[in-house]
């Protein structure tokens, strides 16, 4: 064994100790450190020939590397739709490092029977009945893909052709139709050799991001065959919805697999005040939800459900000497693109073990809480305007005069030590947007955040 390996290994305690410790004093810090510093990229070095070990490593860690990392995983940082760690999901991640299981094989098997309980937890938690069957991917984008491969696949079927076996050429032009589709589900037609133009976009309901569903019949009368329409449970401009019972009832009429994106806004059903807003969502035919986003598992996790499972194994089964058979209840390495992947089920075991229905419930309402205080204080703070109600946890904004990009992004710089917003386009009007998830998020912060607003914009009306 190397002697840097050896002497490591020997040492393994007191330098995982060490890490310990590096790791709760960043964790310490979140409150206070800048939410996104701004500091220089550190020059690149070459490939060591010679290693320093994990003692080395980690001092040059933490004088190159830390330094410019955000507190993404702290209370204030408010961009893209982002969550932190719980410490049961903390602890977790960290086990699953060391455990290093590819629990994709029954052949050993422990690894897949808890990811299929924490899916099976994970269904009841969204309201999801037993006919839904999932599987951890690394986020949506992933998980629309899968979901959309299968519904590529159920096209096949309606068309007489195996997608799987013969090709996306099988099945000639495909219609897709959504009111605000999500950008990676573009992504995902670009994968899947559909094409990104396979998607035609639908009207939405005057002032919304949520399709209208008569514009939708209409499209779906237009589009001669089966086809697919992706559905919202929460865009990310402004946590629209789209009525799904609405979308689903279509299907009595006309002939389309239904995909509902709710990556975040799924987890609307926790909450009995907010739960209308998903409802609908166990009639869909495949749905996205992701993890590190609001249930506040670390990088990268997410859950892909689908009622048609046996369309799901057709797609990604893998037939080699050393897995196993398909049956029907498949190994985990035919229902995904990877032959292996980590035990990413275990963050999400341990939170939701810790914290149970009623724990995760009180992040969302508490983020919820503190998207409508902002809100409020957008309205109330003069040279802002609130482009659309604080439907749910993400609030849209934007500067009452002469909104442009530029002038955005210079806000946004002057607020990055206390808070982090992402950029975006709403109605035409450029924006910024502030999607709140993270289980740290207190009142506390939401004022903190308010008076650096207003400080920035010259105080309150």
């Amino acid at each position: 064994m190397h002697h840097r390996l050896a002497a490591d290994l020997d040492r393994l305690p007191a330098l995982l100790e060490l890490t310990r410790q590096r790791a709760t004093a960043f964790l310490d810090a979140l409150p206070d450190r800048p939410v996104v510093p701004v500091v220089k990229a550190p020059e690149e070095v070459p490939l060591p020939e010679h290693g320093v070990g994990l003692q080395g490593a980690l001092a040059e860690f933490g004088e190159r590397w830390e330094p410019g990392l955000s507190a993404g995983a702290g209370p204030r940082y408010l961009g893209f739709v982002t969550g932190g760690a719980t410490p049961a999901a903390l602890a977790g991640d960290w086990l699953t490092a060391a455990a290093d299981q590819n629990s994709n094989s029954s052949l050993d098997g422990t690894g897949q029977h808890l990811e299929r309980e924490t899916v099976d937890w994970l269904r009841r938690l969204f309201g999801l009945s037993a006919r839904h069957r999932g599987t951890f991917v690394s986020g949506a984008t992933m998980s629309n893909t899968v979901g959309l491969a299968i519904a590529r696949e159920w096209l096949g079927e309606r068309l007489g052709v195996s997608v799987s076996e013969d090709g996306v050429a099988a099945l000639g032009r495909v219609r897709v139709l959504s009111g605000s589709a999500h950008s990676s589900v573009s992504k995902a037609f670009s994968v899947l050799g559909l094409g990104r133009s396979a998607l035609t976009p639908v009207a939405t309901l005057p002032g919304r991001e949520a399709v209208d569903p008569a514009a939708l019949e209409k499209a779906l009368r237009a589009a001669d065959g089966p086809c697919v329409v992706v559905a919202n449970a929460g865009t990310v401009n402004t946590a629209d919805f789209d009525d799904l019972r609405a979308i689903a009832a279509l299907r009595e009429r006309h002939d389309f697999w239904l995909h509902v994106d709710g990556a975040f806004g799924a987890f609307a059903a926790l909450s009995p005040d907010h739960a209308h807003l998903a409802d609908g969502l166990d009639l869909a035919d495949s749905v996205c939800i992701d993890l590190h986003k609001w249930l506040n598992v670390p990088y990268d996790s997410a859950v892909q459900f689908t009622r048609r499972q046996d369309l799901q194994s057709r797609v990604f089964r893998n037939a080699a000497a050393y897995l196993g058979p398909l049956g029907d209840n498949p190994d985990l390495v035919h229902l995904t693109p990877e032959n292996s992947h980590r035990l990413r089920a275990l963050a999400a075991w341990f939170t939701l073990r810790a914290y149970g229905r009623d724990g995760h419930r009180e992040i969302v309402e508490r983020c919820v809480a503190g998207a409508r205080t902002l809100g409020r204080a957008v309205e109330d703070t003069d040279g802002l305007r609130l482009l659309a109600p604080v439907r749910l946890n993400v609030v849209c904004f934007t500067l009452d005069r002469e909104p442009s990009a530029g002038r955005l992004a210079r806000l946004a710089e002057e607020l990055a030590d206390e808070v982090f917003f992402t950029p975006t386009v709403y109605a035409g009007v450029p924006a910024l947007r502030a999607a709140f998830s993270n289980w740290r998020t207190t009142p506390e912060d939401v004022e903190r955040i308010v008076r650096a607003l207003r400080g920035a914009m010259g105080g309150a009306r």
